[in-house]
């Protein structure tokens, strides 16, 4: 009775390690995740901001005709 409640104690004492594995993965998936989508909008911000320049230029030779 006594080996069977020291290994139920045993398992109770692993929750706290496997929580705190958990919160921590996912923690650096949540950073990584992130960082990729910061990377991914300045490359469309980028791209965004050169075709409204394109644009500008285009309507400034419109208007200056």
């Amino acid at each position: 009775m006594s080996n069977e409640l020291g290994s139920l104690f045993g398992l109770f004492a692993l929750v706290p390690i496997l929580l705190y594995l958990l919160i921590l993965g996912f923690s650096i998936w949540f950073i990584v995740r992130t960082i990729r989508f910061m990377n991914e909008k300045t490359m469309l911000d980028k791209a965004r901001n050169e075709k409204l320049d394109a644009l500008i230029k285009v309507m400034q030779e419109k208007s200056g005709e």
